[in-house]
């Protein structure tokens, strides 16, 4: 029996190079029974415009402001904005025990389609190259005001990762300092560059597609993989074959390749188990008006809550929160599973089949 095998049979922990964290890792348990939590289906009966919907196309947001009628994607100001741009810039500090400070920044909403009733992967190439374009245009934008120093472009699909509004759409929070989770993963990438004078990813890259245990789909530009530490079930990365910093270094060919990318996995993802599956997904990329950062390596991580079906999540609960996290299918399992699935929608599927209405 070899390394790998004797992996997928007992508990282990892997190392997540990007953090440094660690995640434990039980395969024998995942023939135990469940009893838990089941979730309960949203109806997925969307009209293509919705008259009571802030993002669809001539319609009323919360700040009186009205949409265009836009036929692409669609970028504005977030109307309830979780940063502010104006916020006066103060700090509170009691013995290093109380400490504070103001943050400073811009939110803004992209609809990524005029249709109500559509989501990622039931969008053309072209169409999400448009969302690609938009998300190149807007953190160029951003970056040119000096007080930004980072940019967080993601999207929350589906009522279970908390999405208040059913409207295909994501975010981009552009603020003042570095979040949590970039000044680790600058922090361990400037690192490795340091010593090796290459980018963690590229070289981590280069194992994941010689071994080709991990691999979900590749073409010219990106390789869309399970990363050896993922957490949730079928968690997944797509990273760029190039080294490159952020968005605005890919070329139009390149942004119509990651758009292709998007569609196979978010098509896999809703192929799986038959459902809109829910995520969260985001871009990371290297800090701005902060000097030179060669050792960043642009990626994007899709999290989703899925476990045994559409109805069975993954919670993050006891020793997931008081220790480290665990997960009972191996990495391994889960590309396996995505990497067999078509990438033709099941939706498409049955609407040829007759059973259901387009």
């Amino acid at each position: 029996m070899n390394e790998a095998q004797q992996l997928d049979l007992n508990p282990h922990r892997r190392l997540n190079i990007l953090t440094g964290e660690w995640v434990l890792v039980s395969p024998h348990r995942t023939k135990r029974p469940w009893q838990g939590k089941v979730e309960d289906l949203p109806e997925d009966n969307r009209p293509a415009y919705d008259p009571k919907c802030y993002l669809c196309p001539t319609n009323s947001r919360a700040d009186g402001d009205t949409n265009p009628d836009y036929k692409e994607s669609f970028v504005f100001k977030n109307d309830f904005s979780a940063l502010l741009e104006d916020t006066p810039t103060d700090s509170y500090n009691q013995n290093d025990l109380l400490v504070a400070q103001s943050e400073r920044g811009i939110c803004k909403v992209i609809s990524f389609s005029p249709k109500h009733n559509l989501t990622l992967p039931e969008l053309s190439v072209p169409e999400i190259t448009k969302v690609v374009d938009l998300w190149q245009a807007e953190f160029r934008s951003l970056a040119e005001q000096p007080w930004i120093k980072y940019i967080q472009i993601f999207e929350n699909k589906g009522e279970i990762m908390g999405c208040s509004n059913p409207h295909p759409h994501g975010q981009i929070w552009a603020q003042s300092e570095f979040p949590v989770e970039i000044t680790k993963e600058t922090e361990r990438q400037r690192k490795y560059y340091a010593i090796n004078k290459s980018s963690l990813l590229k070289d981590y890259l280069k194992i994941e597609l010689e071994k080709n245990e991990r691999i979900i789909f590749e073409n010219d530009a990106f390789v869309v993989l399970v990363p050896f530490w993922a957490v949730w079930p079928y968690e997944t990365m797509i990273i760029s074959k190039r080294h490159v910093q952020n968005i605005t270094a890919f070329s139009a060919h390149e942004k119509e390749l990651l758009a292709e990318a998007i569609k196979v996995l978010t098509t896999k993802y809703d192929n799986l188990f038959e459902t809109s599956f829910p995520y969260s997904a985001g871009m990371h990329q290297a800090p701005v008006n902060d000097g030179n950062h060669t050792e960043w390596h642009w990626h994007m991580h899709f999290y989703p809550p899925l476990l045994r079906s559409a109805t069975v999540k993954k919670f993050m609960v006891g020793y997931e929160m008081l220790a480290n996290p665990q997960r009972d299918i191996t990495p391994e399992y889960a590309a396996n599973r995505l990497k067999e699935l078509s990438t033709e929608h099941y939706k498409s599927k049955a609407q040829q089949d007759g059973t259901v209405t387009a």
